[in-house]
């Protein structure tokens, strides 16, 4: 027998439904994923941490999970929202359902709503902290606890996700997503050496560093810039992550550190980061992009590209000082999407150029970031 569960937002509204996965209670803020796939590796994103994440796709877990896919240790995200879930998937790489998956790794789900009145609301709204319950059936309760949580505005979220201790990565791309050996000439060569700030990196960023050609330290997002450099990195990588990025006074301290000693490529909160060790400000979107198909135009190229994205703060355009200059923009709501530095070797993106699951238009970024780190070599 399924147990009932329900789903309450801090406006009032309440959705009732089936428990899966874990049975129990969490709080979080309420956003949507509008991906077809990838179930599995959002489950396993570190940017999701404190969020309940709705997907717009009517069916979850008709493929599985597998070990191979995951994007870091375990789940970070509060709670997970689907219409129908699969209970037998049918996949030669599955090796366990989506309701086991999250029932061993303790993720509370509700399945059974109409997730398109939902997110729809969240569309108009905004995106709202909530509560999931199995235990807590009662409508008025429940719509307390969901306006007395946290929400995510001010919090620091990284401290929660980040590795305890400086580690080496070894691990390229699986054979389903590398590139032919002859369209990538860098594959094991190793030859250059990237410090990747860990403020909640997905594992398939240092695979795709890994396969063009650099030896990755991984360091916890909290390090210093005096322990990045002393690794005598080629470049850093500053990574993806969960939240806010205004409170990250040590990130913003570390990149002002380290700009123009190494070349520096960002990625999603990296992006952030950046904007604001430069002296740019951040605001929180009304709903964030979270999805495979969000178009985004290079102003370098005039490409347009297909990225997947997962965030829910973006720089501000009107803050930007003058060394930064706007490199890509979101085509959906044309917020910057990507910057480089003036002065100095340095660039980051608002998408997931690792796209995992998602399209391959921008991949190219990896090797801009090789390229530009031979180029400083070179110079020295």
């Amino acid at each position: 027998m399924t147990l009932p569960a329900k789903l309450a937002l801090e406006d009032g509204t309440v959705f009732t439904g089936e428990s899966f996965g874990a049975a129990g209670e969490v709080d979080g803020e309420v956003c949507f994923n509008t991906s077809m796939t990838g179930y599995q590796e959002i489950l396993t994103d570190p940017s999701y941490r404190g969020q309940i994440v709705t997907m717009t796709y009517t069916e979850m877990g008709n493929y599985g999970v597998n070990r191979e896919d995951v994007e870091s240790g375990k789940p970070h995200l509060a709670g997970f929202v689907v219409k129908e879930f699969a209970e037998r998937p049918s996949n030669f790489r599955s090796e366990q359902s989506l309701d086991a998956y999250l029932k061993e790794h303790g993720v509370v789900g509700i399945a059974g709503i109409d997730t398109r009145a939902l997110v729809r609301r969240l569309r108009n709204a905004g995106a709202m902290k909530g509560v999931i319950s199995s235990i807590d059936l009662d409508d008025a309760s429940l719509v307390r606890k969901a306006q007395a949580s946290p929400g995510l505005v001010g919090r620091d979220l990284v401290r929660e996700v980040i590795p305890g201790e400086a580690r080496e990565w070894d691990g390229g791309l699986s054979n389903w997503a590398k590139l032919p050996a002859e369209a990538n000439p860098s594959i094991g060569k190793a030859d250059l050496h990237v410090v990747a700030l860990d403020y909640g990196m997905k594992w398939n960023i240092a695979r795709h560093l890994r396969d063009e050609g650099c030896r990755i330290t991984i360091l916890p997002g909290t390090a210093t810039a005096e322990d990045v450099l002393a690794h005598d990195p080629d470049g850093v990588f500053l990574s993806n992550g969960p939240g806010d990025p205004e409170p990250l006074e040590y990130a913003h301290n570390c990149i002002r550190g380290v700009l123009g000693k190494v070349p520096v490529f960002g990625i999603c909160l990296g992006h952030q980061l950046l904007g604001l060790a430069c002296g740019a400000k951040t605001f929180k979107l009304k709903f964030g992009h979270r999805g495979a198909n969000q178009p985004v135009l290079n102003l370098e190229s005039g490409k347009v590209e297909i990225t997947a994205q997962n965030h829910g703060f973006a720089v501000d355009e009107e803050s930007l000082p003058t060394c930064l200059a706007v490199t890509h923009r979101n085509l959906n709501d044309n917020t910057v999407a990507g910057l480089r530095h003036k002065e100095v070797p340095a660039f980051s993106v608002q998408y997931h150029p690792e796209s995992s699951s998602g399209p391959h238009d921008s991949r190219y970024l990896f090797r801009q970031f090789r390229e530009q780190m031979l180029a400083e070599r070179a110079s020295a």
